[in-house]
């Protein structure tokens, strides 16, 4: 098997024609040796660029930089990518690209294991085609059938659906595949896994010929080559091996603790830790605002950070932060892409994020031009599975911390303040205050006064009763670990092309 070194032997390769293409079968990009790119460089469109930078993406990933310009040339592509390194970008926006806009029909199908992924893709697709207009509808199992016909009116011009409930409006003939231009298998080893191999060759067979397909899986298995072989013309390979991407000056944390105790623990460690700067990370806008105003309530300089702010006010929370009038940024993943703030000590993952990129983007805030940070994620029992997930995606360890009592943050506050006396006893002092000390140490010995001078000084850890409402747990998908049982198989509908 050979290696192309460069995004130029591949350019030339795929610019000689259909005949060179046979050149490029089977080739793996190694992603290790060339920089990436800037999304600019992709080859993608204005509107597209824009609904990009409105979601505050940086760079792109090594699979996206890879493979998105090969799927824009027109070429069948196999991804062999883990989840978390954006692969869902990586044939989401070729997907995009080449959608006509002005058409009726349903042109672009990606076909997804599970209904929670379906919801995802089709939530990042409608994000990504925001500006071009670009409708995508998800389609899976559970959800009224009546409710799907009916969405599938307002003519979605991708649907994102799960093998079964396509198969379903197949048979209706409420989803029609004869104008697809362009179909995607996401997740495709954990698919054929699942028993799903007829369902899949079932629904190819009914999509034009000339379709460009675009498989992605963290694993090439025997069925994988076995579909691509028979439904994928001369497709190229691309691996997007996992690295250390994590900042190496940060320390990294998580704590389990249950979701109703998740602010208590929070307020502890803010207290124990005392940052001049540090980002609270949450999952929703809701959850953003909640928190914020609960921090308030305790005594804490908070802001809020999301989506739904406008930029005047997303301009004056960021001006109070970097000045330092607020110290505790309370803020979404989306909101917070691309922030670049010098001294945020810590950054504290209040929910565990959607996946690893984003946790990677997250406790990049900190541990910046070679400083120290700290990162601690809260996690309940149950998206214990999901940390692993990242630790393996990122190659890194993420220690365990135990839960900080209010006894812990009491003595971080004492010991903070003790600090600050000694320095301040190191700088020249006012005759005033020495003639003042002089005569209260002739009524009262030195240590109750210090004692009550150091208590004065404490900030003490503030109990005021809040409420927040539960966010839904992030759980890992289960890894099959042996053959699933026997699948009642669908007869395939024959093909009349």
């Amino acid at each position: 098997m050979c290696f192309t070194e460069s995004h130029e032997e591949l350019a030339c390769c795929l610019s000689k024609g259909t005949n060179s293409l046979g050149l490029v079968h089977n080739y793996i990009l190694r992603e290790e040796e060339s920089p990436m790119s800037a999304f600019e460089q992709l080859g993608l469109s204005q509107a597209t660029l824009k609904a990009i930078h409105g979601l505050g993406f940086e760079e792109p990933t090594p699979i996206q930089t890879k493979a998105i310009p090969v799927a824009l040339a027109g070429s069948d592509v196999i991804g062999q990518a883990p989840t978390g390194t954006g692969k869902t970008a990586a044939f989401g926006l070729p997907i995009i690209e080449q959608i006509t806009v002005n058409s009726e029909h349903i042109q672009g199908l990606v076909v997804v294991p599970t209904r929670e992924l379906a919801i995802q893709v089709a939530e990042e697709l409608n994000k990504i085609g925001e500006y071009k207009r670009v409708r995508t509808l998800p389609i899976y199992g559970g959800q009224d059938m009546m409710r799907q016909i009916k969405l599938l009116k307002n003519r979605p011009q991708i649907v994102v659906g799960t093998p079964g409930r396509l198969m379903d409006h197949m048979r209706r003939r409420t989803i029609r595949l004869q104008n697809i231009s362009i179909v995607v298998l996401d997740e495709a080893d954990e698919m054929l896994n699942m028993g799903f191999i007829d369902d899949i060759k079932f629904i190819l067979s009914d999509i034009p010929e000339n379709k460009q397909t675009l498989l992605f899986s963290a694993s090439i298995t025997r069925a994988v080559e076995n579909i691509s072989n028979q439904f994928m013309r001369e497709p190229i390979l691309i691996k997007a091996t996992p690295r250390n991407i994590t900042v190496p000056s940060t320390e990294q944390h998580y704590i389990e603790v249950p979701e109703r105790k998740k602010f208590d623990v929070l307020c502890n460690l803010l207290d124990l830790h005392s940052p001049e700067a540090a980002i609270v990370f949450g999952r929703t806008k809701r959850r953003v605002d909640e928190v914020n105003q609960a921090l308030a309530r305790r005594g804490y300089s908070a802001g809020a950070l999301h989506g739904d702010l406008n930029q005047s006010q997303r301009n004056s929370v960021m001006n109070q932060f970097r000045a330092g009038a607020i110290e505790i940024l309370v803020a979404t993943d989306v909101a917070a892409r691309g922030l670049d703030i010098e001294g945020v000590s810590h950054v504290y993952n209040f929910d565990i994020p959607q996946d690893p990129e984003s946790y990677v983007h997250r406790i990049g805030r900190t541990g910046r031009a070679g400083r120290k940070g700290e990162a601690f994620t809260f996690i309940t029992h149950r998206e214990l599975d999901h940390l692993r997930i990242i630790e393996r995606i990122t190659q890194r360890k993420i220690k365990r911390h135990p839960i900080p009592t209010m006894t812990d943050a009491l003595a971080g506050q004492q010991q903070i303040t003790v600090e600050r006396v000694l320095k301040a006893a190191d700088e020249p002092v006012l005759s005033a205050y020495k003639s003042i000390a002089e005569g209260l140490l002739e009524q009262h010995d030195s240590v109750t006064l210090l004692a009550a001078a150091l208590k004065l000084l404490t900030k003490e850890p503030n109990t005021a009763p809040v409420q927040l409402t539960e966010e839904r747990e992030t759980r890992a998908k289960k890894q099959r670990t042996h053959n699933p049982p026997p699948r009642r198989q669908r007869r395939p509908r024959k093909s009349h092309r």
